[in-house]
């Protein structure tokens, strides 16, 4: 299935993401202490556990949307959240909310050849207000692999689609990785991404 990821450049050498001893408050409570991980280019990361288990705190704070309480994240051995916009502009993010605008149209809010990669072709002139709950989930997934940035983090990305989807959406991802980008992505169901390493929260 194609996809619209613009290529990334392969790095072959020391992982591109490496997170250290990484706690992450969830309010005013600790959630999740001394986390560690590395991803290379073309890799992925499970983040599981059941729910309240920080998963969405985890991707929040590698995302830089909330503050790391203690330990490290690096960018290509340097510090990742030095520079919050630079960050910013690496990461893909799709979160529960679908973000898609409800005033827009499908075709305004991806390109043809990513609402073509989710089956979403045949609604691009209808405003994304009528779309059902798993369409608009799509639709966020188009706007995510149209974005082409190097870091995918996805909480829970299968909420709401039928098995079709679902496999729609692990074609992005394989495609994302053999670009050389990275998806980690939490889940509390089996999400078939071969390779893929899995930390357990």
């Amino acid at each position: 299935m194609a996809c619209p990821i613009r290529p990334f450049r392969r790095q072959r050498n020391p992982p591109l993401l490496t997170a250290q001893k990484l706690s992450v408050f969830r309010g005013d409570r600790l959630v999740l202490s001394g986390i560690g991980f590395s991803l290379a280019p073309g890799s992925a990361l499970l983040l599981r556990g059941a729910n309240g288990a920080g998963k969405s705190s985890l991707l929040r704070a590698l995302a830089g949307l909330t503050p790391l309480a203690a330990g490290e994240l690096l960018w290509a051995g340097m510090p990742a959240l030095a520079d919050r916009e630079a960050h910013a502009a690496r990461i893909g993010w799709l979160g529960h909310q679908d973000g898609v605008k409800p005033a827009l149209t499908v075709a305004e809010q991806a390109p043809p050849a990513a609402l073509a990669a989710l089956g979403l072709e045949k609604f691009a002139p209808l405003p994304a207000r009528f779309l059902s709950a798993g369409q608009r989930r799509r639709l966020a997934l188009a706007r995510l692999a149209a974005a082409a940035r190097p870091l995918w983090l996805l909480d829970e990305p299968a909420t709401g689609l039928d098995a079709e989807s679902v496999a729609r959406l692990l074609a992005l991802c394989a495609a994302q990785r053999a670009r050389g980008g990275m998806v980690i992505a939490s889940t509390h169901t089996p999400l078939a991404l071969p390779g893929a390493e899995a930390l357990e929260l």
